[in-house]
């Protein structure tokens, strides 16, 4: 073809047909003028004139097709810029061509048609844009793009990226439903159900199931909390009381339950053995609110306070109460003792409690509050990508006592599992326990009720609303109390393990104290030998429990000889002691013998201090009251029965306490408890529990049913 035939698109517009039909695109104008007509395109389409008839420079303007598919800059950046006339172009002209890069637009009528290979008339009319579009060739890269554009951003935006957890903020709360939710008691652990409600029903299993919703939040606390700061840097705090009966700052986390499926069947002992597979059914609805309060500067749990209720309209039954423990036991007793973090599955878990500052990417795993976790990779939770988290409790399995897992959810933004699966089986069966050691089967053995306990629930989040502060915890304030304010002065203290029969009383607030009632024994030689000749041969009395009544004084003492030989006396006492005013009542010997260990017995108060302790509205205002323990001239409420109990490691026990603990010594408690029938229609049970050595409280509560 000759160089001097003119055409009027450019080097990017002929390119741009050239790869429309499959052509290569090297070489000059002229080359893809000639190789463009080779492959059949009209002379109209790549811009050169008619040979037919010549039109007017006018028309030709017109029919110019304006379309660029890449940027001319970067095809041939190493030689000069094209220089367009409209005259034909020589070829010394066409070396120093450059494409150029236009947008593709489109104009009325598009002129130009990429044909096949095939020629074709010199008639036929250019293709639109649309057409140049429906070529195969053409549709499969479109469709690329969007694969690779559309489909790819939801790829990636879909993916999550590794983030930390995030911080509480006071004011944050998140709702939540519980579903799938089961507890089940076997044998023993029945007995401690019941013994909570007060039930003398024989049953040897009990079956819970239930649903609803929940709410965890933290308080956001006013300026009405920091009077005693001075300022407020620290708001958001709340003022909460520890075991000593000190004023803190700490974060008040509130979980309510409101479970409006609750069914609860009962099964009773078999007619030969074991339990029977036929239960009794009752179903309603319960209610439970729990309050844990963390002080700020150390981190430390001071208090939880859990109200409930239970309605059972079928039967018909009513329960309501409250417990509150102060920094010990918490709703799990001793076995979240044993086993530290057990309690973390009772409420959609903290994330940040648990994983810490760990980056939250597949693979990433550590332990943390007795759990071991790992992230296992990205899974879906409510239609939106979340990290999926595998916790287990490692000391459950070490120490045989069954297992305990939980399956997270965790989605950014949320400082709780967005979803919490929770499976736990507690059992003392020896068919749980073929891969343990010797030492983990005893402590077994020895720690924990016979029979089974499961608990198994699922949280998942609804909705989820953020504070603005974060928690000032690991801070410390003004008005914080100091240990010499606190502690118990070790003056006031009473080493009386090495000899003494009894924790000394001296109390001022009963009719009697142990002091006197002790002496009653020297009468009751004929009647309790074996009493009395423990306590006069250097046994002692390791439990004890006293009430005032109108006719004296009721006792009921435990007692334990040096070759851990025990047994217990009841008796009244009307009087000053003596043959007359010691009533003996009855007697009996204990089937379990328990330990003798004088060694092992702390320095306590003496129960008169205990009781100035607890007395104290200013100290602990919250046992005082008409419907509690002291009336508020410190007096005691009628009913009160008080008792002190001596807990000693000993004989197999010894060695696996040793193992757990560096410090193994005894512990000393006193108890309170009071039964009555209020004027509300209601009976209530009132019970305390606080360690005589440093004279803390360490829990109470309050379980009332209808009368």
């Amino acid at each position: 073809m000759s160089d001097d035939v003119p055409s009027t698109l450019t080097v990017a517009k002929l390119k741009a047909l050239c790869i429309l039909n499959d052509l290569p695109t090297s070489g000059k104008k002229s080359d893809l003028v000639e190789r463009l007509m080779e492959a059949g395109l009209a002379r109209g389409e790549v811009g050169l004139p008619e040979e037919t008839e010549s039109k007017p420079e006018e028309e030709l303007q017109q029919e110019e097709v304006v379309l660029s598919m890449e940027d001319e800059d970067t095809l041939t950046p190493d030689v000069e810029p094209e220089k367009e006339v409209a005259a034909p172009v020589k070829a010394d002209e066409e070396e120093v061509l450059e494409a150029e890069i236009l947008e593709a637009v489109l104009v009325e009528e598009t002129v130009i048609e990429p044909v096949k290979v095939k020629p074709k008339s010199k008639n036929a009319e250019p293709a639109t844009l649309m057409d140049i579009i429906k070529r195969p060739q053409v549709a499969a890269a479109l469709m690329t793009l969007i694969i690779l554009g559309a489909g790819g951003y939801y790829y990636i935006n879909n993916q999550l990226e590794p983030f930390t957890a995030d911080q509480l903020r006071y004011g944050d709360e998140m709702r939540y439903t519980v579903t799938e939710g089961t507890f089940v008691a076997t044998e023993e652990y029945v007995s401690l159900v019941l013994d909570q409600l007060d039930s003398d029903d024989e049953t040897c299993k009990i079956r819970l199931e239930f649903e609803g919703d929940g709410t965890l939040s933290i308080t956001e606390g006013g300026t009405d909390q920091l009077l005693a700061e001075g300022s407020t840097d620290r708001l958001g705090a709340v003022i909460a009381k520890g075991g000593m009966g000190s004023q803190w700052l700490a974060v008040e986390s509130v979980n309510s339950n409101t479970l409006d499926r609750f069914k609860i069947t009962t099964y009773p002992p078999g007619v030969l053995s074991g339990c029977s597979t036929f239960g009794t059914s009752a179903e309603g609805s319960a209610q439970i609110e729990t309050k844990q309060y963390t002080e700020l500067r150390e981190r430390a749990l001071l208090s939880t306070e859990a109200d409930w209720e239970l309605r059972l309209p079928s039967i018909p039954a009513d329960y309501r109460g409250t417990t509150v423990s102060y920094g010990v036991g918490g709703l799990l007793g001793g076995l979240d003792t044993l086993a530290p973090g057990l309690a973390m599955m009772l409420q959609p878990i903290e994330i940040e409690d648990l994983l810490g500052n760990t980056m939250i990417e597949t693979g990433a795993l550590g332990s943390s509050n007795g759990w071991d976790w790992r992230v296992v990779g990205n899974d879906e939770f409510s239609n939106s990508p979340a990290w999926k988290v595998v916790a287990t409790h490692q000391d459950i399995k070490t120490y045989c006592l069954g297992s305990a897992t939980m399956e997270l959810w965790i989605e950014e933004g949320n400082p709780w599992a967005a979803k919490q699966k929770v499976d736990v089986i507690i059992s003392s069966s020896q068919t749980n326990q073929q891969d343990c050691s010797t030492t983990s089967q005893l402590l077994n053995d020895l720690v924990l009720p016979e029979g089974d306990l499961e608990l198994h629930h699922v949280f998942e989040r609804t909705t989820v609303e953020r504070g603005q502060k974060q928690l000032d915890l690991g801070r410390s304030y003004s008005s914080r109390p100091q240990a010499n304010q606190i502690q118990i002065d070790d003056s006031d203290l009473i080493s009386w393990g090495s000899n003494g029969v009894h924790m000394p009383d001296e109390s001022t607030m009963r009719t009697h104290t142990f002091e006197q009632a002790i002496q009653c024994f020297d009468y009751f030689q004929g009647v309790a030998p074996g009493a009395a000749s423990a306590l006069d041969d250097g046994g002692y009395v390791w439990r004890a429990t006293t009430s005032d009544t109108a006719q004296g004084s009721e006792w009921n003492m435990s007692w334990v000889n040096t070759e851990e030989t025990s047994g217990w006396v009841k008796f009244n006492l009307t009087g000053a002691p003596n043959d007359t005013t010691c009533e003996y009542w009855e007697r009996g010997s204990f089937d379990d013998p328990a330990a003798h260990n004088r060694e092992a017995i702390p320095s306590t108060l003496n129960i008169s201090g205990m009781e100035e302790r607890l007395s104290d509205a200013n100290l602990f205002g919250q046992l005082t009251g008409p419907d509690l323990f002291f009336t508020t001239d410190g007096a005691y409420q009628s009913e009160v029965e008080v008792g002190y109990l001596v807990v000693v490691p000993g004989g197999d026990l010894n060695s696996i306490l040793s193992s757990l603990a560096s410090d193994a010594d005894g512990a000393v408690s006193i108890d309170m408890s009071r039964s009555w029938d209020g004027n509300d229609g209601w009976t209530n049970q009132l019970n305390l529990l606080a360690d005589a050595n440093e004279g803390r409280l360490l829990g109470w509560s309050l379980i009332q049913q209808p009368q």
